[in-house]
């Protein structure tokens, strides 16, 4: 009877840390010292996107370096993905008492930065890497919030998308994100590598989010570095200017002829903006 309990307490445990497990938001990577920056990945990538951003930034600052869940080695968790991994990051750094931090965000990654800060969150800066305030309304005319739902024909063809076909679109949309085959290749295997249903729901989540109205409510000095390709640069002024309309102020520099991935295209100009806007 001994033994029973004892095995029947053993698999308690085991049930306890696998839930465990399976609830954990994010992964965090600490690399250097000095005053706090928080870096947010886009989506579908892991931490190690910002690999030489961090060993620049950690000479000087203390990095916090994010893969989200269903992302990479990190577990999946169940959804509402987005808004849990938000509230987590708030609870993260309450309880490691970072200080009025700095937060990095590339695309999905920066549209959950201005996300934190909209919900009155105070900051001492906001980097947004070519993310905008409402995806969906970049993608649907007539968009509205309410029209992005986990139970739609188009998740479900994504679901049920057999590996050859996902991998054929992964493949043929990292080649328009970035300018170089290798880093098309690494963009394309953090897509494959991502849970399925992460994939599907987390950018039913991202899409659903708007926070154009919202900037308004930012206390934080906000810095965006935006790419202008595909559409050039003319397109790009006036999809920001449209989007951040309601940022009461901010500052932009475009990166021409930078697709999607600056830190990739354009290395040098993306490491030295971001110290401008880190020293400013």
């Amino acid at each position: 009877m001994k033994t029973i309990k004892i095995l029947l307490f053993g698999l308690l445990i085991l049930s306890s840390l696998s839930i465990t497990a399976q609830d954990k938001t994010f992964e965090v990577d600490v690399i250097g010292e000095g005053d706090p920056i928080l870096l947010f990945p886009g989506f579908t990538c892991t931490g190690d996107v910002w690999n030489a951003t961090v060993n620049e930034l950690s000479k000087n600052y203390e990095c916090h370096v994010f893969t989200f869940a269903g992302f990479g080695d990190v577990p999946a968790i169940e959804k509402p993905w987005l808004p849990k991994i938000k509230e987590d990051i708030l609870e993260y750094v309450s309880q490691n008492k970072l200080e009025n931090p700095v937060l990095l965000g590339h695309s999905l990654g920066g549209a959950l930065a201005l996300w934190m800060a909209a919900d009155g969150n105070s900051f001492k800066e906001l980097i947004i890497v070519d993310a905008l305030p409402s995806t969906g309304a970049l993608m649907m005319p007539n968009f509205k919030s309410e029209y992005m739902v986990y139970d739609s024909p188009y998740n479900k063809q994504l679901l049920a998308m057999n590996d050859a076909d996902f991998e054929a679109m992964a493949q043929q949309m990292a080649s328009s994100m970035t300018k170089e085959k290798l880093n098309q290749e690494k963009i394309k295997n953090w897509m494959i590598q991502a849970d399925r249903e992460t994939y599907v729901y987390g950018y039913t989540d991202l899409l659903k989010l708007d926070l154009r109205e919202d900037l308004a409510k930012i206390n934080s000095p906000v810095t965006i570095l935006a790419a202008t390709e595909p559409y050039g640069l003319d397109m790009a002024k006036s999809t920001y200017e449209l989007q951040y309309k309601a940022l009461v102020e901010y500052t932009i520099e475009f990166a021409n002829g930078s697709s999607h991935f600056i830190m990739y295209d354009q290395p040098q100009w993306f490491i030295e903006n971001l110290k401008n806007a880190l020293n400013d």
